[in-house]
């Protein structure tokens, strides 16, 4: 191999493992400063917990991200060393995750003492409806969407797998039929409280009760997009009154590219 070769697969060799890292450097960067003009203009302290799909350098294979054990521990580090007088915004975009994870990160917000602010520019589904409901304020995009907190038993919804008990005669029914539906009830039970109990904070006990029944016990599927209209009729409170600086900083976490892009335009200025 000749030495022109050698220095041509070094050069290869460093651009594959450098170029992936300078980028992220860059990005993270960028997000650190969309992130202190947020804190600056509104007085806060701003979290992110944003899960986009990623792929692993090099190999190219999706890696959906999810709330899980490891958020919430940096959730709850992140709120824990907020002075209790400084206001929280948490920017939320999940299709939501572990209920335990969840939880907990909502248990938190609720008990900062100072104000919490929810943003939701796209959607925060599930887990991360719960999240939101923890929050003083829900700030939405107009178009953007919250979800239902049913529970799920592995591929099937809580509540469909009693009503299946339900249908059936007992005597027709196996045995593990039976167990999940008695796990089936006990999910949807745990979820409503917690839900009544993290909505009284900002509802009247009536109306959190109502909203936890509406949103735990499978009025739709897991996956139904809550319009921002729906929750105004649900009457919960929510506005469209989203900084700028939120949009920012989504088109810093892009999606994975594509080899063929499906949605494109020609970006313009706005008229000052």
């Amino acid at each position: 191999m000749s030495e022109f070769t050698q220095v041509l697969w070094i050069v290869i060799i460093v651009a594959v493992f450098l170029i992936p890292a300078m980028r992220k450097q860059i990005l993270n960067s960028s997000r650190f400063q969309v992130l202190k003009k947020l804190q600056n203009k509104r007085g806060t302290r701003a979290i992110t917990l944003i899960h986009r799909q990623e792929f692993i350098n090099l190999l190219g294979i999706p890696l959906t991200r999810f709330v899980n054990i490891e958020d919430s521990e940096q959730l709850l580090r992140a709120i824990r060393l907020t002075p209790d007088d400084v206001p929280i915004d948490l920017v939320l975009h999940t299709p939501g995750g572990l209920v335990l994870a969840s939880e907990q990160i909502a248990r938190a917000i609720q008990n900062h003492p100072a104000e919490v602010s929810v943003f939701v520019p796209h959607f925060a589904m599930s887990g991360g409806t719960l999240i939101a409901l923890a929050a003083d304020k829900i700030y939405m995009d107009e178009n953007a969407v919250l979800g239902p907190v049913d529970p799920q038993l592995g591929q099937y919804p809580a509540t469909s797998i009693m009503k299946v008990v339900e249908m059936k005669d007992i005597n027709e029914i196996d045995d593990s039929t039976l167990i999940l539906n008695d796990i089936a009830g006990k999910a949807i039970k745990q979820v409503e409280d917690v839900l009544r109990e993290l909505l009284e904070k900002n509802y009247s006990h009536e109306k959190a009760g109502e909203l936890a029944v509406l949103l735990s016990q499978g009025k739709w599927t897991h996956d139904y997009p809550i319009t921002f209209d729906q929750l105004q009729e649900m009457e919960l409170k929510v506005s469209t009154k989203m900084p700028r600086e939120i949009y920012t900083l989504m088109e810093l976490y892009p999606q994975p590219p594509q080899r063929r892009p499906s949605v494109q335009y020609i970006p313009f200025e706005r008229e000052k």
